[in-house]
């Protein structure tokens, strides 16, 4: 893209603080509702353990699944129109799941369009803050001595952040009802929206024109194989990052204290992203992405290991709860590595062309991966003795993605 004249637009598009701060908002409000929707679907809607999934999969896939679009409209119309246009998709999604829970008698269906449209107002604004976090981190000025973080280190950062503190908001809230906290995210997005509004920099006109100049443009990211390659191999990221969340909690869950367990080995990977994200991100600059993928990719790949010898040999629970530990540690480890890397990449393969599509498509490959992987997962983890199967199939692809992703990813850039 060529640079930006001086004028009122490049001063603002420079405040990186306030796309940081976004993130932190964005997470703090999808994690003081998200997380007791099973609660509710199981408590108020009396939905069995299965539905339950098929119903959070398919928001995951509403999100993970469609930021190709997202990314696409951000190139189209501008990254400030598709991200506020993402705060009022959520703000509708989580007025719907309060409506669905006023109504008497509460209406199922209408909650899962409530899950629905939370997966897509996050579809469509992540996308477009990826946009701007790039163009911001293309603006920094040369470091003086030494490699530093990416933006998309510190992007994961106060990521993490809000994730933290989004579930204590929505504990405090949960007393006085799930509508009412769902109601409280709807005002919280408003909010953003509103903060959004005045402080993200209109599209330029040159940009917009340049975008515009072409339909083929929009779907630049699938006419480059080389990075159709590199995400699809990235993929393998996202499923493994995804098991913090369900098939290393189910290996918890034949423990006497899950809950205990599980809260633990959360509250340790927060303190782990908290505390290592930004060294983790200076060595990956300093050895490079190539260097950097084939680490991340095989210490997640190790940590699905680690559990997949326990598996083979019975172990008291204490052992158990230490293994998954161990091997959250090892995919999250792998995650603070290729992550922000992989993000940093979706520029370089873009080169002069938009963006948005690059960051969708790289989304998009992951949010498929966890749908077709987790299905298999789950069905393997069912199946009496094939559980370290599970855990070798989750390994599988890393290791493949080790081997093929640095070999497509583009040459470093110095910053």
């Amino acid at each position: 893209m060529p640079e930006p004249s001086p004028g009122a637009a490049a001063p603002r598009a420079a405040r990186t603080p306030v796309l940081l701060a976004t993130q932190f908002l964005f997470n703090t409000g999808f994690y003081a509702v998200v997380p007791f929707l099973a609660l509710v679907l199981t408590e108020d809607f009396g939905v069995a353990a299965t539905t339950v999934g098929l119903i959070l999969g398919i928001r995951t896939f509403a999100q993970q699944g469609m930021f190709l679009v997202g990314g696409v409209l951000a190139d189209r119309i501008g990254a400030r129109r598709v991200i506020l246009l993402g705060c009022a998709v959520r703000v509708a999604g989580f007025t719907t799941l309060a409506a669905s829970l006023l109504l008497a008698p509460p209406q199922l269906a209408l909650f899962v369009a409530g899950t629905v449209l939370t997966g897509l107002g996050g579809a469509l604004f992540s996308p477009g803050l990826n946009v701007l976090l790039a163009d911001a981190e293309r603006r920094r000025p040369a470091a003086g001595t030494g490699p530093r973080a990416s933006l998309f280190a510190w992007l994961s950062i106060t990521g993490e952040l809000g994730a933290v503190t989004g579930p204590v908001i929505g504990a405090a809230l949960l007393g006085w009802g799930f509508a009412t906290v769902a109601l409280c995210g709807a005002g919280f997005f408003v909010l953003i929206g509103l903060f959004l509004a005045f402080w993200l920099p209109a599209a330029s006109r040159e940009h917009t024109s340049k975008v515009a100049a072409g339909p083929t443009r929009r779907w630049w990211s699938l006419r480059d194989r080389r990075f159709v390659g590199f995400s699809a191999a990235h993929a393998a990221d996202l499923l493994a990052y995804n098991q913090l969340y369900l098939a290393l909690p189910l290996q918890l869950a034949t423990t006497d204290h899950p809950a205990t367990a599980t809260a633990g080995m959360f509250a340790w990977v927060s303190v782990l992203t908290l505390t290592l994200q930004i060294p983790v991100a200076r060595w990956s600059a300093r050895v490079g992405a190539p260097v950097a993928l084939r680490t991340g990719y095989l210490l997640s790949a190790a940590g699905f290991a680690v559990v997949a010898v326990g598996a083979l040999t019975p172990v008291a629970d204490a052992a158990r709860v230490t293994i998954v530990v161990v091997a959250a540690s090892l995919v999250v480890a792998g995650h603070m590595t290729t992550n922000p890397t992989a993000l940093s990449l979706a520029p370089r393969f873009a080169e002069d062309r938009p963006t948005g599509s690059f960051f969708g498509l790289l989304a998009t490959c992951g949010g498929i991966a966890v749908l077709i992987g987790n299905l298999i997962v789950g069905v393997l983890l069912a199946m009496p003795g094939a559980s370290a199967a599970a855990w070798l199939f989750l390994a599988a692809p890393l290791i493949v993605a080790a081997v093929v992703a640095p070999r497509l990813a583009p040459s470093a850039r110095p910053h």
